[in-house]
């Protein structure tokens, strides 16, 4: 594994940011194992819904985590509104960076992630390739 600090400024989208990161580093295989900042703009796909809720105001990330494949991303983020009620969900575009968002991206050299629709689920599901044996990344 490789680590891959992440600090993202006002107004970039986070999942936009998250996928460009992994492009930019030539990495096949990832993992968002956390982050922490603030958003303006929350757009979250809540359990069972087919649209993102998107959430406005002064919003702090809790928690993020996920896979990121060159097909895209997969996070999920619990956030916190000014009066402490907490949300969570799957990331969606437009999560808008507040003030920051610090993230710790980890490739997987000798892997690739690829996304495949699963007949059993109707989603894109990851995809794991590779045996974790090949040199590490050079990014």
């Amino acid at each position: 594994m490789q680590a891959h600090p992440l600090r993202l400024s006002p107004g970039d989208d986070l999942r936009v940011a998250v996928e460009d990161a992994l492009r930019q580093r030539n990495l096949q295989a990832a993992f968002v194992v956390q982050g922490i900042g603030s958003l303006d703009v929350a757009a979250l796909r809540l359990a069972g819904a087919q649209a993102p809720t998107e959430l406005r105001g002064d919003l702090e990330i809790l928690t993020l985590a996920g896979s990121v494949s060159l097909d895209g991303a997969h996070l999920h983020m619990s956030i916190a509104d000014a009066r402490g009620q907490v949300f969570g969900g799957h990331v969606a575009r437009g999560c808008t960076v507040r003030t920051t968002a610090e993230l710790l991206l980890v490739s997987l050299p000798g892997y690739s992630f690829v996304r495949e629709l699963d007949p059993r689920t109707g989603y894109l599901e990851l995809l794991i390739r590779g045996d974790g044996t090949s040199q590490p990344d050079s990014a």
